[in-house]
């Protein structure tokens, strides 16, 4: 019988999706947020789809707040935004 892929919610569009197909944002232990394209990064997770909308969104609405239950400054928001163009390019 085939495994099944465990599903996460995006925090940008709130839809359904597998693990796989997201990219994780981490706050790490040290209290330090970065994008995590592997998934293995220690430390509390969101999810968003691979889409620049839905991360603006998130930076837009700062999402993380409440997902993280920690106040988010504005600089790490422009920081995950330039990690996800520079992953793009």
């Amino acid at each position: 019988m085939p495994k099944t892929q465990p599903k996460r919610m995006c925090i940008g569009c709130r839809g359904s999706f597998d693990k796989k197909d997201l990219i994780r944002i981490v706050r790490t232990p040290t209290g330090e947020i970065i994008l995590d394209r592997t998934g293995k990064a220690a430390g509390r997770g969101a999810y968003i789809c691979d889409n620049i909308e839905c991360l603006k969104k998130c930076v837009k609405a700062k999402l993380l707040n409440k997902s993280f239950k920690v106040f988010v400054p504005e600089g790490v928001y422009a920081d995950l935004l330039e990690q996800y163009n520079a992953d793009k390019q």
